[in-house]
């Protein structure tokens, strides 16, 4: 009996010490995130579905570690997640791939022979055309409605001689010096780019089959974007700003129409701010687009506007919303519109009908980018949240509350990676108003011990933080700091109010949130308020910069990409609307 019970006790120790070990296995496995992660790491973009909502189409990105370059290939789901197939593959960038109306084609951009140039596949045999060899890279493919043809952008030089004085004649492999360069407009110069030559973008329309020369269909010294094709095939809708001395007109463009057999153009719209946007309904009566009165903001929220086919019976669909509406793509019955709305650091799609009835239809602590939908109502967009960055998911309008996940590309990546913790934070600012942070904790947080923390500031400063995956806040928590990000006055997503928070006055009482936002943090008690450090780059280096001179409390900073001064900002910017952030000029 004894040998019995201490058999017995050796194999409950031996389990025992198996069940640590398998603990202890456990735990070792879990890692954290390191630098090398970063090169790792893949994204998904272009999300596309096809018009019958059986097959997605989007693009895989990723890092060439040998030459320092960013990288994209095609790649094909089926809507149930169930065969998931590479459709190109190459040390290039394919992107931007739209499906032809039958389904049977897609074209896309690539840069595979050196130069960016446009593509047909045919998804039944996987041959593949190039069908333009063109000087500069195009852009905003969109196919006609019967698939004959391809609409894009291009930018063409503009050739003219601004002086009629001729030099002699340069002898063959003569050493003359550079000539004089010649300025007649706002913007000719670029950071990190240089001399910009001059011309203007023009729209163009060639065979999807054959391919061949484009055929120009916008005219004149102007720049046109985003190309639509009525429903017949026979007028292309786009925006432009087609008025005297159009580069001072801070955006006041207007929607217009260009007939293809005549190239008549005309203008749809004419009030004073932009319309610009056009998306055609289905059955080809009406136009959305998007805009704003302009009232002289420092920063505008679009609205969501209709028109019909003619530019009559304007009206306002959706305003005063918490951000400018973007992804805005028709009900297969033209019955209204869907959009993606980012407010409260979260995106999620909304419906608006042609009487003005909202409805949200995605809920949840996401972000999602993109929205491609079929004609069953089946609809496919990339989802992000705090610790996973953006994957492929759809689901039906019928029952938008059951997304699919097809496909995640960093799933392997971050597999048994320890992050940090996330923390909603709201709070009140010196005089008021409502704001909202987030508090990331270290990944290995113990209660009890204190962590530095880092303020990091956003740029634009007409922006919004928001609940997506951000690689380098991760790798702070992986290396012991908590992270505390915020939209101060100023940042879309709480809507145009709150904007005009800095209206001619930045950096200003942004600066008083950010610090109720360090104090709101503090508050939690696990942060050593004697190691703060505080960073942003751009707008958000502006406010690192101000925030230097004006308190003690961080030990250091970083001021990325920052303007220390107005006065010799406005004579050397490249952005040459940031004149209409003084009250007067300097």
């Amino acid at each position: 009996m004894k040998k019995i019970t201490m058999q017995l006790t050796v194999l409950s120790l031996l389990f025992f010490c198996l069940s640590l070990g398998t603990n202890f296995a456990a735990q070792d496995n879990t890692k954290l995130l390191t630098k090398e992660t970063y090169m790792e790491m893949e994204s998904i973009g272009s999300p596309n579905i096809s018009p019958d909502g059986r097959h997605i189409l989007f693009t895989r990105g990723w890092v060439d570690k040998m030459n320092d370059r960013s990288r994209s290939n095609l790649w094909i789901v089926d809507v149930e997640g169930e065969r998931v197939r590479e459709l190109t593959h190459g040390n290039w960038r394919d992107f931007s791939p739209v499906w032809s109306p039958d389904g049977t084609k897609i074209a896309f951009l690539s840069d595979r022979d050196g130069t960016t140039q446009i593509h047909v596949m045919w998804l039944d045999t996987r041959e593949v055309a190039q069908l333009t060899h063109l000087e500069r890279s195009p852009g905003n493919l969109r196919w006609s409605p019967g698939g004959k043809h391809l609409a894009f952008t291009l930018f063409a030089r503009d050739t003219k001689p601004l002086l009629s004085v001729q030099l002699p004649k340069k002898p063959r492999g003569a050493k003359w010096a550079s000539p004089a360069v010649i300025v007649d407009r706002l913007s000719w110069r670029r950071d990190g780019r240089g001399y910009q030559p001059k011309g203007y973008t023009h729209i163009f329309v060639i065979d999807a089959e054959l391919g061949g020369t484009p055929r120009k269909i916008t005219s004149g010294d102007y720049s046109h974007s985003d190309p639509q094709w009525y429903a017949d095939g026979k007028k292309i809708f786009f925006s432009a700003i087609r008025k005297p001395d159009a580069e001072y007109l801070r955006g006041d463009s207007e929607i217009y129409s260009v007939d293809l057999d005549t190239l008549e153009i005309k203008a749809l719209t004419d009030r004073k701010g932009p319309d610009r946007g056009p998306r055609v309904s289905p059955d080809g009566r009406w136009i959305a687009y998007t805009g704003y009165n302009d009232k002289n903001y420092t920063s505008h929220l679009s609205n969501l506007y209709l028109m019909d086919n003619t530019g009559s019976r304007k009206r306002v669909l959706a305003v005063n919303l918490p951000n400018s509406p973007s992804s805005i793509t028709w009900a297969p019955d033209s019955s209204g519109l869907y959009y993606l709305m980012r407010e409260k650091g979260e995106s999620n799609i909304y419906y608006i009908s042609l009487n003005r009835k909202f409805q949200k239809i995605t809920n949840g602590v996401h972000y999602l980018s993109g929205l491609s939908m079929a004609d069953d109502g089946q609809v496919v967009t990339t989802l992000s949240t705090f610790h996973k960055p953006g994957y492929l998911v759809t689901f039906n309008l019928q029952n938008p509350g059951n997304i699919k996940k097809l496909v995640d590309v960093n799933e392997d990546v971050l597999a048994n990676v320890k992050l940090g913790d996330v923390e909603e934070l709201w709070f009140k600012s010196p005089d008021g108003l409502d704001l909202q942070g987030w508090l990331i904790k270290p990944a290995e947080f113990k209660s009890g011990k204190k962590y530095p923390m880092i303020l990091y500031i956003h740029g634009g400063p007409w922006a919004m933080y928001s609940v997506r995956f951000t690689w380098a806040w991760q790798n702070f928590a992986a290396n012991g700091y908590a992270v505390l990000f915020m939209n101060p006055r100023g940042s879309t997503g709480y809507g145009q109010d709150f904007v005009n928070g800095i209206q001619y006055s930045y950096p200003g009482k942004d600066y008083d949130d950010l610090m109720a936002g360090v104090d709101a943090a503090m508050a939690k008690g696990f942060i050593d308020k004697k190691n703060l450090f505080v960073c942003g780059g751009s707008g958000g280096g502006v406010l690192t910069a101000w925030i230097v001179g004006h308190t003690n409390r961080f030990r250091a900073a970083v001021s990325m990409r920052p303007v220390i001064n107005w006065h010799s900002f406005v004579g050397t910017t490249d952005g040459a609307n940031w004149y209409r952030q003084f009250q007067k000029y300097p």
